[in-house]
């Protein structure tokens, strides 16, 4: 049972997070409705015993009252303290009318507040119109005036109508605050696994092209041949654009668009030993493509250069005004094909984009192979010329 009833007045209980000092000032205006007792009591209207009794009791109302709405409703010891504090107050409300007389007939407000503060909707207008059947009973039985009962009960029903609805604008709010605490959240982990997915492609590529010219340098330097000075100088400017492009991943300024991924592509392929042909035909790349485009052609060539063992790439764009279409395929061996984590975060920039990607073995090699449709296509289609680049570099060079 009291299990029951914890959970009913713990749902939704916005007290735990709100500004005590001002729910105290609030408390303390509505004991304007104690006027009436306290002043029967310091008028001498009561007196003796009677005054004596009085004053206890108001003291005992006013110190339960403010406790049982400053507890948090909280499960467990907290929540059952609550409910027994609410559950005094509540019987005090529906007692002291009957033991002093009308002047504490406005006693059941206070109750019609703190239900409708700790309450769902409709459990609270359960406990209103109980609160408006304590009321019409305490007043006949004290011998109130109609004018004090229709009074009395009016605001019973406002009170309450207004602090439920109070309490629910104040679940909204917290609701709100919940709500975009977790966006905030998960726009932070999005952007920690936005900042390792591009170091990872970005520091694959570099690094690898490091690995090749250092490679390339030591045969050199072994033959004495002066081209070594030339490679090491290659290796020192490769780190020191992998340090501006960490950077700017980092800080979330990172542009390098197709051309200049191309360009880097063509380098790392070349070091490798590679033959390389690429094709560009159809209208140019619109910004949001250009990029992705730029990010498909780095995992491609650092894939390549890193497993395929391959001596042939070949790298064609083409848009159509229906599909852009990015391919990258080599002569390689196709051995079992797991796709790592570079792979998979440019399927996630593809799929961001409407698109689609493919890759995986093919006849004689290995391909990848991006399309994505008109939608995403802002070229001017007055600009369909094609062009082909045609661009061999063959193996060494």
């Amino acid at each position: 049972m009291i299990g029951r009833l914890e959970r009913v007045f713990t749902f939704g209980r916005t007290g735990g997070r709100g500004s005590r000092p001002r729910r105290l000032m609030g408390i303390a205006f509505g004991f304007m409705y104690l006027a009436y007792p306290v002043s029967a009591i310091v008028t001498g209207e009561v007196s003796g015993a009677e005054a004596v009794w009085q004053s206890v009791a108001l003291g005992v109302f006013v110190v339960t009252y403010v406790v049982a709405v400053l507890t948090p409703g909280e499960h467990g010891e907290r929540g059952r303290r609550a409910i027994t504090l609410m559950a005094l107050t509540t019987l005090m409300a529906v007692v002291f009318p009957l033991l002093f007389g009308s002047e504490w007939t406005a006693l059941p407000i206070y109750v019609t507040v703190m239900l409708s503060m700790a309450l769902p909707l409709r459990h609270a207008l359960v406990a209103m119109a109980a609160m408006s059947l304590v009321v019409l009973v305490d007043c006949l039985v004290a011998g109130a005036e109609i004018g004090t009962v229709m009074m009395l009960l009016m605001q019973v029903w406002t009170l309450g109508i207004l602090f439920a609805s109070v309490r629910n604008t104040r679940l909204l709010v917290l609701q709100l605050e919940d709500a975009q605490r977790e966006v905030a959240r998960l726009a932070a982990s999005d952007e920690r696994l936005r900042i390792a997915r591009d170091l990872h492609d970005l520091l694959g590529h570099s690094l690898s092209l490091i690995v090749l010219k250092s490679e390339l340098a030591g045969r050199l330097a072994e033959q004495g041949a002066e081209r070594a000075v030339h490679e090491i100088a290659d290796i020192e400017s490769v780190a020191r654009q992998a340090l501006v492009e960490v950077r700017e991943a980092v800080t979330g300024y990172r542009r390098r668009g197709f051309a200049e991924e191309l360009d880097g592509a063509r380098a790392a392929l070349a070091a490798a030993g590679l033959a390389v042909a690429a094709r560009i035909a159809g209208t140019p790349l619109p910004d949001t493509l250009d990029g992705l485009f730029g990010w498909g052609v780095r995992e491609a060539a650092t894939n390549v250069v890193r497993h395929a063992r391959a001596t042939r790439c070949e790298i064609t764009v083409t848009n159509d005004g229906t599909h852009a279409t990015l391919e990258v395929t080599d002569n390689g061996v196709a051995g079992p094909y797991e796709p790592g984590s570079g792979l998979r975060g440019l399927a996630e920039r593809v799929r961001a984009e409407g698109g689609t990607m493919e890759a995986g073995p093919s006849p004689g090699g290995f391909r990848l192979r991006i399309a994505v449709p008109a939608p995403h296509l802002a070229g001017p289609e007055d600009e369909s010329a094609a062009r082909d680049t045609g661009v061999h570099l063959g193996s060494g060079t």
